[in-house]
């Protein structure tokens, strides 16, 4: 008997939240760990976002907080501030070398990768794991508006899944109106908090 697939999730928090609500529905984060246990044996399953350290409440921290205890291996850093060319505020939180350098040290001990991102920076990565002989999916969309993926990682995965194909998998509910205990929290983007001057910083993935 063959051994079972072996697979690791590499979430990237941020751009699995944008390319959701460009399809208009909220990731359902018990059902997509069960998704892909049900694929083979799920070696693990990374989160990876930014965190914004000077502020008094987070909305993403209840996520977080939930995601860690329920089978996820969440991996944060604080963000950095800088004065763009126009002098505004702006807050950045890349998280590309941390995904990286986690999928890099597992390729050896899985079978196949899933990325969940559109970012074309990871192509390369993409290209380095297959060469250890890793399968790597790559899930985001192409059915918004403007395409959430960028074409050469598009065509430099495996596989391609178009996350509006795993809507009724791994979405939520939008009937659902009570929240179990062991359902985690939405997820509100909009964490960075308003000042005092009315105005919103700009959080940057770039």
């Amino acid at each position: 008997m063959s051994s079972p697939n072996k697979v690791a999730l590499f979430i990237d928090g941020a751009n699995l939240h944008a390319t959701a609500k460009t399809l208009s529905f909220d990731i359902d984060y018990k059902r997509l760990l069960k998704e892909f246990q049900s694929r083979g044996n799920l070696v693990r399953a990374f989160y990876y976002t930014a965190m914004i350290e000077d502020q008094e409440y987070s909305s993403i921290r209840p996520l977080i907080d939930w995601l860690d205890y329920n089978g996820y291996t969440v991996v944060t850093k604080a963000t950095k501030e800088f004065i763009d060319a126009s002098g505004r505020r702006k807050v950045k939180g890349n998280m590309d070398i941390e995904l990286a350098v986690d999928a890099m040290e597992l390729a050896e001990h899985i079978d196949q990768m899933v990325l969940f991102s559109g970012d074309g920076d990871f192509r390369s990565l993409v290209e380095a794991v297959q060469r250890r002989g890793v399968r790597v999916t790559v899930v985001s969309t192409l059915s918004s508006q403007q395409p959430m993926i960028a074409d050469e990682l598009r065509r430099q995965a495996d596989v391609f899944t178009d996350l509006a194909e795993l809507q009724s998998k791994v979405g939520r509910d939008p009937l659902e109106r009570s929240t179990p205990r062991d359902r985690e929290p939405r997820f509100n983007a909009r964490q960075v908090p308003l000042r005092d001057n009315g105005s919103r910083d700009t959080v940057s993935s770039d």
